[in-house]
């Protein structure tokens, strides 16, 4: 297949720049793509693997792949026919000497995403395992992209990819069109549109076959510890990859020695991603604040007029900015700062797992589920006329009989947080109080690594405003913008979150929903017929019965209280926590002496 030439890219500076970087020295640690659908991220990793030396591999890492398909397994056929124990590579092997592409790579299993940055980091795939011993080269450029609406790789593996690149669609009409103008182009006739730019594709090539990474300045590595000091960026990779990448800027500039402009070039894209605390910090070092660290590490930039912020040579856009995808950067806040608290924990009861041979499964912050999916950790007997999950290949050569693999892995929960949105609630103080502790709540889903589901309901019926997903970003962004006034449909409200529950206890083994009701209790309007109160606690009833555990929050306040929260939980046989002026830092403290975990 001819891929889209990387020359022929329209805008993308920040992009092409990270990618060059690592194909001069893959030391740097692979790219971390984050943006929107749509953006060219799988077009310029393509283009990319085109220009390495030799038949460079392109191997893409589909999101669904097994353990055995990413590192390699027995090859069953010399198994079983020749009685070897013959090792067969899987996509690390592949990717041995070119590009190694994960799409959606926030959405891997995390043993799968620490296998990679393990093997990407040291150049050697290690395999133990069913009694084998392989081990073989497998150096790549690994390139992962990710749409941060469909949730964040945890700090830790953010932290091991050594750059991260905002990838947006470009806003000038102009460019837009001039990128859609190529695209067809190319769609229509692949090989004459790459022939076009192949004298652009050969410069790139031969520029990449010369560059190497220049040397360091006297007194950089100083200046670059000061600069991720004053970053807040934690450890000592941003430090080793803000110099390794200014050494690979200068030797693709074909300079011999790397300086104070190629660490404000590359500043931007080391230190992005290590620098978040919570979920709802804005992705990204602030221009603004990037640069006042570079201008404390190394004096003011001669380079930058006193207006101008962005901390960035060559012209480049300021990447990781706090308005990338996602984020909340520019957006009204829901709550006054500081009214986020102590991270509440509301968690679901762990999930029902079959103990296996392998003895009991540990108890964790996350449910650890036993099945055909994730991590290998035996083997065992298969049910007599049961399906069988996956193959123990070694396990049933060795036993002479088919033996299936026992596996095991993690698997977050789904937080359903219900907000009532009637008028009853529309006070603005309660309101905001509501989505205060219900930002809290949200903390506590993202530290737990659960899905989250946002139900509001109003006027007639309930809404999913946002569909479980595990970027809490954008659960905050749309509360923020929640309407408020109406009756108060609160039966709605409840048999929503139960659709919700109930399709993802079809589809998931091992997630349990939690419900979390954030409401005073009052219910104004039911379906045609039905008295509004007796259609919620019917409702009630339904979601109890069901077994899908809850909380309700009561947010009602004032001196005249009807008290309608309490009896609605106890026909959910939900947890009830009454609070008198609900913010986080007090529902925080009723969580405390409840003693809830």
């Amino acid at each position: 297949m001819t891929p889209f030439p990387f020359s022929a890219l329209v805008g993308q500076e920040e992009l092409r720049l990270a990618l060059l970087l690592n194909a001069v020295d893959p030391a740097i640690g692979g790219v971390l793509l984050r943006g929107q659908k749509g953006s060219a991220k799988t077009t310029a990793a393509r283009g990319l693997a085109a220009l390495l030396p030799g038949e460079a591999p392109f191997v893409e890492l589909p999101v669904g792949a097994s353990e055995d398909r990413l590192i390699g397994s027995i090859d069953l056929r010399a198994a079983l026919v020749d009685g070897e124990r013959r090792f067969v590579a899987g996509l690390l092997g592949d990717a041995d000497g070119g590009v190694l592409y994960v799409d959606e790579v926030n959405l891997l299993p995390d043993h799968l995403v620490d296998v990679l940055l393990d093997v990407a980091a040291s150049g050697v795939n290690r395999v133990e395992r069913e009694g084998v011993s392989h081990t073989h080269p497998s150096r790549f450029i690994l390139l992962g992209s990710m749409n941060p609406e469909e949730g964040e790789l945890r700090p830790q593996l953010l932290d091991r990819f050594g750059l991260s690149a905002d990838v947006l669609a470009p806003t000038d009409p102009t460019a837009r069109a001039e990128a859609v103008r190529r695209r067809l182009a190319f769609d229509a006739d692949p090989v004459g549109f790459a022939a076009g730019w192949e004298a652009e594709e050969d410069e790139l090539r031969r520029r990449l076959a010369q560059s190497r990474a220049a040397l360091l300045a006297p007194g950089l590595i100083e200046a670059v510890a000061e600069l991720c000091v004053a970053a807040g960026a934690e450890g000592l990779r941003a430090d080793l990859v803000c110099c390794r990448a200014a050494a690979a800027l200068a030797g693709w500039e074909g300079k011999a020695e790397a300086g104070e402009a190629e660490v404000r070039a590359v500043a931007g894209l080391a230190l992005g991603h290590r620098r978040r605390r919570s979920p709802f910090e804005a992705p990204g070092v602030p221009p603004q604040e990037l640069a006042d660290a570079l201008d404390d590490a190394f004096g003011p930039d001669p380079d930058t007029g006193p207006d101008d912020g962005s901390g960035q040579g060559g012209g480049s856009p300021p990447p990781g900015g706090g308005g990338g995808p996602g984020g909340p950067g520019g957006e009204r806040a829901a709550v006054a700062p500081g009214a986020v608290g102590p991270v509440l924990l509301l968690g679901a009861p762990p999930a029902r797992t079959s103990a296996g041979p392998m003895g009991p499964v540990p108890a964790g912050r996350r449910s650890v589920v036993t099945g055909d999916r994730g991590r290998l950790i035996g083997d065992r007997v298969p049910d007599p006329g049961g399906p069988v999950g996956s193959v123990a290949v070694m396990a049933s050569v060795l036993a002479g009989d088919l033996r299936e693999a026992v596996r095991r892995e993690k698997t977050g929960n789904l937080v359903i947080l219900v907000v009532d949105a009637s008028g009853s609630m529309g006070a603005d103080k309660r309101m905001e109080a509501a989505k205060g502790a219900a930002v809290s709540l949200l903390l506590d889903a993202y530290q737990r690594r659960d899905s989250v589901a946002l139900v509001v309901f109003r006027g007639e019926g309930a809404e999913v405003v946002l569909r479980p997903t595990g970027s809490v970003e954008v659960a905050r962004a749309r509360l923020e913008t929640l309407p408020t006034g109406g009756r108060t449909p609160l039966w709605a409200g409840i048999d929503t979150a139960l659709g919700l529950a109930e399709a993802a206890l079809a589809v998931s083994q091992g997630a349990r929903p939690l419900v979390v009701l954030v409401s005073d209790g009052r219910a104004t309007a039911g379906p045609e017929g039905v008295d509004p109160v007796e259609a919620s606690l019917a409702s009630a009833d339904r979601l109890r019965r069901r077994g899908v555990p809850a909380v309700v929050v009561d947010a009602e306040d004032g001196h005249i209280r009807l008290d309608m929260a309490r009896p609605l939980a106890e026909a959910m046989g939900a947890r009830y926590l009454a609070v008198g002026e609900l913010t986080a830092e007090g529902l925080a403290g009723v969580v405390r002496d409840a003693h809830l975990r």
